[in-house]
């Protein structure tokens, strides 16, 4: 019997052929070939569904093409619930950070040039008077992320000497990433006081000696502890460390920056509130809460932010000139609480009402059956997500796929512009609080397109 794979035509043969002159025409050769040789490699697995024709070559082509083409980060549908999701790229960005994006990055700008004086100026400048008048600051820089603040700051003042930190403040923040691991890593000797439920204003007394070099407090935002528990706070432990001459460095990690207790999430502090309790170094992400780019936020003192910013490695950890474009206009946002709850994303889909967000899925519904599709609603609980409100429970509507759960979820993760849901009781759920308001319409295409 013969071998079907002698059959196939060579990459040669179908390189010359008159169906690849499209893919010529829009791919480099280069790439065209490698798509042939995929389209090949397939055939030569299953030469029974192999391609007849040439234009059924030419299909196959392309389909390995676009593959090829497709950037590897993607624009996608975030229906999981959970808003800030870390994998899905966290805070979505306001329109007014996403056109200060494009105003700066088609040609030059002011990032290290003094336009009053006309000679070389500083990065660190930009943001600052923003974060001073929202945090009550003295002042502020940015660097890349939390994580490199953090390292930053022990690295300047607790380098070779004792970061002291309470056990129960030892936190894991997702991807294996653990706070004691990153301080290790700034040069800082790592002194752990107190227990995990419990640890004392006393405790951190008794460790402050010669080799001091900082007190480090981590806000707690991805868990709870209840139950028998203790905790010396920011305001009690900034005497002692003004007492012992040592920085108080705050690790408080989410970025809120206004009180969101009107829409039923409560307990959470604000940046202000840190600095106000005496902290000399307050850090947080600008991805989280804040509703801006990553970026690690650095707000205190201003002799301790002086002498950070001195730091060799401040320069390895600086952002970019798109980096401070966003995160500026995002803050300038908050200038009017209204405004930023309204404009910034993750804020907007926080505090949506649940009536709302059930209208919204219910118009997916009736789409969905109006073209014979099977879907309904179910009652469920999104999640704030990028460890913040670790309790919290909001009310919301997803839209239930009727079919095979598993089969449904990857057809919709494999679409051009994807949707990322969550099975649940075996049911594809696309829950539209994490989608904001105006991507609807897309969204709804996108899921009509899929299931067609």
């Amino acid at each position: 019997m013969t071998d079907p794979r002698r059959n196939l035509p060579s990459v040669a043969s179908l390189l010359e052929s008159d169906a690849m002159r499209p893919l010529l025409d829009r791919a480099p050769r280069t790439l065209v070939t490698a798509a042939i040789r995929a389209t090949l490699a397939a055939a030569r697995r299953a030469p029974n569904s192999a391609p007849r024709d040439e234009e059924g070559w030419a299909a196959a082509i392309d389909t390995a093409l676009m593959a090829r083409e497709r950037p590897s980060l993607r624009a996608l549908f975030n229906a999981t619930g959970v808003i800030l999701h870390t994998n899905l790229g966290r805070a979505p960005l306001t329109p007014a950070a996403i056109d200060a994006i494009t105003a700066t990055a088609g040609g030059y700008t002011n990032l290290e040039y003094d336009l009053e004086r006309g000679e070389r100026g500083s990065r660190y400048v930009h943001c600052t008077a923003l974060l001073r008048e929202l945090t009550g600051a003295e002042d502020a820089m940015v660097v890349n992320n939390c994580a490199a603040a953090l390292v930053l700051a022990l690295n300047e003042f607790a380098g070779g000497r004792d970061a002291i930190i309470s056990r129960g403040e030892l936190i894991e923040i997702g991807g294996n990433f653990r706070v004691p691991e990153i301080m290790g890593k700034s040069g800082a000797r790592l002194v752990e006081v107190g227990t995990t439920n419990r640890t004392t204003f006393d405790d951190y007394r008794r460790a402050l000696g010669a080799g001091a070099g900082a007190i480090v407090k981590v806000h707690r935002s991805n868990f709870t502890v209840q139950g028998f528990v203790a905790e010396a706070t920011l305001a009690e432990l900034a005497p002692l460390a003004a007492e012992f001459d040592v920085p108080l460095i705050h690790d408080f990690g989410s970025g809120l920056l206004l009180r969101l207790d009107e829409w039923g999430l409560t307990g959470e502090p604000t940046t202000g509130d840190a600095v106000r309790a005496g902290a000399t170094l307050v850090m947080m992400s600008g991805d989280k809460l804040l509703g801006g780019p990553q970026a690690g936020i650095i707000v205190g003192k201003a002799e301790a932010m002086s002498q950070l910013r001195k730091n060799p490695l401040a320069r390895a950890m600086r952002v970019d000139k798109l980096t401070l474009a966003a995160l500026e206009a995002t803050l300038a946002l908050y200038r009017a609480p209204e405004r930023a709850v309204r404009e910034i994303p993750t804020l907007a889909m926080l505090t949506a009402p649940a009536d709302d967000v059930r209208q919204r899925a219910d118009r997916v519904r009736e789409a969905l059956e109006q073209r014979g599709l099977r879907a309904r609603l179910v009652q469920t609980e999104a999640s704030v997500g990028g460890g913040a409100f670790p309790t919290a429970r909001i009310p919301s509507t997803a839209v239930a796929l009727g079919g095979d759960a598993m089969e449904l979820d990857a057809k919709l993760r494999g679409m051009e512009l994807p949707i990322v849901g969550r099975i649940e009781d075996q049911r594809l759920l696309l829950d539209l609080r994490s989608v904001p308001e105006e991507h609807d319409e897309a969204f709804l295409r996108a899921l009509l397109a899929a299931l067609a």
